[in-house]
Formats: C-alpha cells, structure tokens, sequence
C-alpha cells in the first residue's frame, strides 16, 4: 500500500499534464469545434428567451409543474407537437478563467481517485505495468463514463459523447503515464 501523501507529485503533475492536453485538443486542433449546432436566427431566439428573465441553469421544455399536469390533455398535446428542449442557461458573460480553475481542480480530484486506488491496491516499487493498468483505468472512469449519460437521458449526440470519451482516453494515458513513471520505488 502506498499512502496518498507519498504521491502527491504524481497527482500533481498529472492534473497538470491533463490540464496542457485538453487545452491542445480543444484550443488548438478542431476536433470539438462542431460538437454544438448553430441556432438559426440566432438573435431573434437569443432577444426571446432574455424576454423571460431565465436564471442561470439547467431547463427542459415542455415539463409539467406537478404529475397532475403530466395526465392533462393540454400537456400531452404541448409535448405531442414539440420541439422538446433542453438548455442550460449562462450568465451573458462567461468568464473563462474561472471553468479553467474548476477544471484544473477536477482534473486533482480525478488524479486524487487514481492515486486512492492504485496506492490502495499496490505496493512501492510496484511494476510500471501495473501502476499504469490501476491510475489509467481510474482516471478513465473519472474523466469518461459520466459523459454518457447526457447522450443516454437527454439526446446529447452521440459522436460529441464518443469524441468526449476519446478524449478521456488521452486524459487517461497522460494520468497513467504520470503515475507509472513517478510512482514511489
């Protein structure tokens, strides 16, 4: 067993090689640049909604307030016609520096998870082979798997779900890399 505080470079540094691949990925090559479709008309939708004075967060429409809502005609026919939409609504200004904390954050806390379970399942001087199978597989789950649920339960695309699972993949190879190369001996 190898204590969480014996790895904390490991995990730092893997948060940080993760860190510089997603903003490769996303900053510098295309490969996300399609994953929203653009919204005709956008200014006329845009001026619609603010007219309703949404708040910050996550929405469906059409959705009942109550089940007795649900089972009314009027309801049936609001959902039977469409579209059904779901959004999730920003501040008009988003500032970018502070997703970029978050994310950095999220990748230690992926890194910490890795760190847990390979520390918990190996021994100091453990073989390469197996740090890199126990950090990568953990930081795959940690970076991957939610992701599908957005396509599972609210018609995220699914080439978007798989382009955001490859990319877990990579976070995963850099977090296993990290780890099998800086692993206590």
């Amino acid at each position: 067993m190898v204590s969480l505080a014996s790895l904390w470079l490991p995990i730092l540094v893997a948060a940080i090689g993760v860190f510089i691949a997603s903003s490769i990925i996303h900053m510098a090559t295309p490969w996300h640049h399609g994953d929203f479709a653009r919204v005709p008309e956008q200014a006329r939708v845009l001026d619609a909604l603010r007219s309703f004075n949404l708040r910050p967060g996550d929405y469906v429409v059409p959705r009942p307030s109550s089940p007795q809502e649900r089972a009314a005609p009027e309801f049936a026919e609001l959902a039977k016609r469409g579209p059904t939409v779901v959004m999730t609504v920003l501040p008009g200004h988003v500032v970018i520096a502070k997703n970029l904390i978050l994310w950095f954050v999220y990748c230690i806390v992926v890194a910490l998870c890795a760190a847990y379970i390979a520390g918990a399942a190996l021994p100091p001087a453990a073989a390469m082979k197996k740090v890199f199978q126990f950090a990568g597989a953990t930081a795959f789950f940690g970076f991957s798997l939610a992701l599908w649920q957005q396509t599972i339960w609210y018609s995220r695309s699914w080439v978007t779900t798989l382009k955001s699972t490859f990319d877990g993949l990579v976070y995963a190879l850099v977090t296993a890399g990290v780890f099998a190369w800086l692993w206590p001996r």
